[in-house]
């Protein structure tokens, strides 16, 4: 079981790790810059377990049709966190390479892209990305919780200490505290 969440952990070389850390950079830390760090967490880690048993799901019969490799690194996570982005997103179109194209294809753009990331697992990406899709559709609608939970959860041990390292970056859980400390 502790599976379906240290996956996120595991990486095969210097080059997939690489591409795992530019991932948590750029997407995680974008989503978290919406949601909060409180929520972040909680969906950090329900992102890892729901890709994880879609995983487990879909790879006894996607591996009968061609060879699959074993979900690693924080790619699916990241896809998850890009399909919410994207789905939840109010802009229609985007630039990709100087063509404009619809904000809900550059996730699968992306995910073509990340087919040529040496040890990442096509199959373990595209379920992070429906996971992600599903939950920016709302149809995860159990997993959401209200911005006042999230700032309840702000004054309790973990993230109480998150907020006193110093050089860490911490996100507050509701929307008027966000663009209170953005605007400082």
């Amino acid at each position: 079981v502790h599976r379906l969440v240290t996956y996120v952990f595991v990486y095969e070389d210097l080059v997939s790790l690489t591409c795992g850390a530019v991932a948590i950079c750029y997407f995680a830390g974008s989503f978290e810059r919406n949601v909060g760090t409180v929520k972040h967490c909680f969906l950090t880690i329900t992102f890892s377990v729901l890709s994880a048993l879609l995983y487990l799901l879909l790879e006894p019969l996607v591996s009968r049709v061609w060879e699959v490799g074993d979900a690693k690194g924080f790619l699916p996570v990241a896809f998850a966190m890009l399909g919410v982005s994207t789905t939840r997103s109010r802009m229609k179109r985007t630039l990709v390479f100087g063509c404009r194209v619809p904000v809900v294809l550059v996730p699968w753009f992306v995910l073509c892209v990340a087919w040529f990331i040496p040890h990442s697992s096509l199959l373990g990406n595209l379920c992070g990305l429906l996971v992600g899709e599903a939950y920016g559709l709302g149809y995860c609608f159990c997993l959401d919780f209200s911005e006042s939970v999230g700032s309840k959860l702000d004054r309790v041990f973990p993230f109480t200490l998150l907020k006193r390292i110093p050089g860490l970056k911490y996100i507050p859980g509701s929307l008027a505290e966000r663009r209170a400390s953005n605007s400082t």
